[in-house]
């Protein structure tokens, strides 16, 4: 099963909710979803990386999480569809780097940011999974919130993340999956050189 498969396999069996295959449509048809990278350098810089990213955060949420009375279908969109802001984002570049072995320069492939929607991160998702379906209070929260520390607003001071992670179990948890999965499952799966 590809990547691809696997993502709309967990999506299509957890996900009830008016809109989510007008959602996934979208995702398979308009966007580079399934084919882009999950950062310009960093985790998942390869081709396919965001939603292998998004499995990856999916099976930490839920193997480390989910207990007798929680949402699957909660689990499954906030995990899936935390980083849609990554969608069309991405631009492939080349450059050339010296191969150590040959000593010859060979152009390599590199990603670009190209953000036609700069409207941040969390809520930008937010905002795009909205245009499909309603999210819950807590699934809204949680993808707004799962930088955690690494969110431009949190650097800036704001107190509203605590608050969140207070009220919100699922926000904190979300963060956690996001931060495993970034650190210790994608350590190394990045093709651009550093």
């Amino acid at each position: 099963m590809t990547q691809r498969e696997e993502f709309l396999s967990i999506f299509r069996q957890h996900v009830a909710r008016p809109g989510a295959e007008r959602l996934l449509d979208w995702l398979d048809n308009k966007t580079d979803f399934f084919t882009c990278p999950a950062s310009t350098r960093f985790h998942g810089a390869c081709e396919g990386g965001l939603c292998m990213h998004s499995l990856n955060v999916y099976h930490a949420l839920h193997d480390s999480f989910f207990r007798e009375g929680d949402s699957e279908e909660s689990f499954a969109i906030t995990a899936l569809l935390h980083d849609l802001c990554k969608a069309n984002y991405y631009k492939v570049s080349s450059r050339n780097v010296k191969n150590d072995a040959t000593g010859q320069w060979e152009k390599v492939p590199y990603y670009t940011v190209e953000d036609q929607f700069p409207y941040g991160h969390g809520e930008k998702s937010v905002f795009l999974i909205e245009r499909f379906m309603r999210l819950k209070t807590e699934e809204a929260v949680a993808i707004r919130w799962h930088m955690g520390g690494f969110d431009d607003a949190a650097r800036g001071g704001s107190f509203a993340i605590s608050e969140a992670y207070d009220r919100y179990p699922l926000a904190i948890k979300l963060h956690i999956a996001d931060l495993t999965a970034t650190y210790l499952m994608e350590h190394r799966t990045s093709s651009v050189p550093r």
